[in-house]
């Protein structure tokens, strides 16, 4: 779970730094850190983190004021992002939450207890990435089907066409050779057609699986809803 896993810890006080850097190296993360918001801004850009800690109460730049300019960028929005506060009072946690991040810690702090919520929003933040890339290729393999079921209505009404002009043929009792190739052709369209015809039946139980399972898996918003609420309640 932490094998490259990138922290950036962000803190005005360096035994709060120094400590954290210690304690996440040794696990296995690879940490970097930043005295104030600006510099956390920059090491955003360079060390791309994959979480962030942040102390709320900083001199320059708050907590709040970082995560703002954070997840109004669609570069950095989805960096999971971890704030630590002196402040106990709901109203801030609220706001931070509002705010977009992640989780809420009040000062002083226990580090197994950081440890466990900072492994929780890694793995929320894995699980929310897979389903985005589930819904994703849930989104295109519709879309591919529904091009197909239009793709075959038209291939379906080439076959109609295709039948009565056979029939129109027909009709006029051409010689036995001309008879002969009509019945070919004839016996070949009603072979496609049944093909057409079953592969149309698998895309109907295909879409209609999708549908099913669609109903019954958890999506996007509703997760992102429960993470938000356990880590309310947490």
């Amino acid at each position: 779970m932490n094998t490259q896993r990138k922290i950036l810890i962000v803190d005005d006080e360096t035994i709060n730094l120094d400590f954290f850097d210690v304690m996440l190296s040794k696990l296995g993360f690879t940490v970097e850190k930043a005295r104030d918001g600006i510099e956390a801004l920059e090491k955003v850009k360079r060390f791309s983190p994959d979480l962030i800690l942040l102390d709320n109460i900083m001199p320059n730049m708050s907590g709040w004021e970082v995560t703002k300019i954070l997840k109004s960028d669609p570069k950095y929005r989805e960096i999971p992002i971890v704030m630590f506060s002196a402040l106990d009072d709901v109203k801030d946690k609220v706001e931070g939450f509002e705010l977009g991040v992640d989780d809420y810690i009040t000062k002083p702090f226990n580090f197994s207890e950081v440890l466990a919520r900072i492994r929780a929003v890694l793995r929320n933040r894995e699980l929310y990435a897979q389903i985005v890339v589930r819904e994703s290729r849930l989104s295109l393999a519709e879309e591919l089907s529904t091009d197909m079921k239009n793709n075959l209505l038209d291939f379906i009404k080439s076959i109609d066409e295709l039948d009565a002009e056979i029939n129109r043929l027909d009709s006029k009792g051409k010689d036995d050779d001309h008879g002969k190739l009509l019945q070919a052709v004839s016996e070949k369209s009603k072979k496609v057609r049944k093909q057409v015809a079953e592969l149309d039946a698998r895309i109907e139980k295909t879409i209609a699986e999708w549908e099913r399972l669609k109903k019954n898996e958890i999506g996007l918003s509703m997760l992102e809803s429960q993470i938000r609420k356990n880590l309310n309640e947490g």
